[in-house]
């Protein structure tokens, strides 16, 4: 995590997005500076709508997205 923490702090030192597009966090959202980090600084809470419209993916697809996620953390939780 502390990697991710000074590529943050890089990126809003220098007020520039964030090159690296292999980085897990990054996102393509100008606004955040392409950075999934800086956007749940910046915003805390969003409703799955807001993720929606921001990533222009449909509300579904966003839905099936977490859903899928959430299955995902299930099984490996209860394999611990």
């Amino acid at each position: 995590m502390s990697q991710f923490k000074s590529c943050v702090e890089a990126c809003q030192k220098l007020n520039v997005s964030c090159p690296n597009k292999d980085c897990r966090s990054w996102i393509s959202y100008e606004e955040d500076l392409n950075c999934t980090l800086i956007t749940v600084e910046k915003n805390d809470k969003m409703t799955l709508r807001d993720v929606a419209k921001r990533l222009k993916y449909s509300f579904v697809r966003v839905k099936q997205l977490e859903e899928n996620a959430l299955l995902k953390m299930k099984k490996r939780m209860s394999k611990m």
